[in-house]
């Protein structure tokens, strides 16, 4: 279901005043692609782009066409790895963080089962994340 405009207002609002909320926006983003939800984090990327760095800025840093970044990250977009890789480094370098990866062991009740992506949320050892998008005032 596509955002409204109102709401993409919104969170570029919040992600403009609030760098614990640019943070969280990027780590949700990139946690997403880890999970394989690909549509899902490719969308928080493109909005965590367009309400800090802007598609040129970004473009002028990693060399590429802003409108090339754009398809890359648009709902047809199917980006390399390398590419991929090369935006979250100039974002988290733009925004003076590093991600880092933790890593959770599964329940042998639920490893081999099911997807990744559902196992990473069923994990008994996984703190449950507040989604970020609950409280934007």
């Amino acid at each position: 279901m596509p955002l409204t405009r109102e709401f993409k207002d919104t969170v570029q609002a919040r992600a403009k005043r609030d760098p614990d909320f640019r943070s969280g926006l990027l780590k949700e983003g990139v946690e997403c692609l880890l999970a394989g939800d690909i549509d899902t984090g490719k969308t928080i990327l493109r909005d965590y782009i367009n309400a800090t760095i802007g598609f040129s800025e970004l473009g002028e840093l990693t060399k590429k066409q802003p409108k090339s970044l754009m398809r890359m990250l648009g709902p047809q977009g199917n980006p390399q790895a390398r590419n991929l890789f090369e935006i979250i480094g100039c974002i988290q370098h733009h925004e003076g963080i590093q991600l880092e990866v933790r890593v959770t062991r599964l329940s042998s009740s639920t490893s081999g089962r099911i997807c990744p992506a559902t196992a990473l949320a069923a994990s008994s050892t996984s703190k449950p994340s507040r989604h970020l998008f609950d409280h934007l005032s």
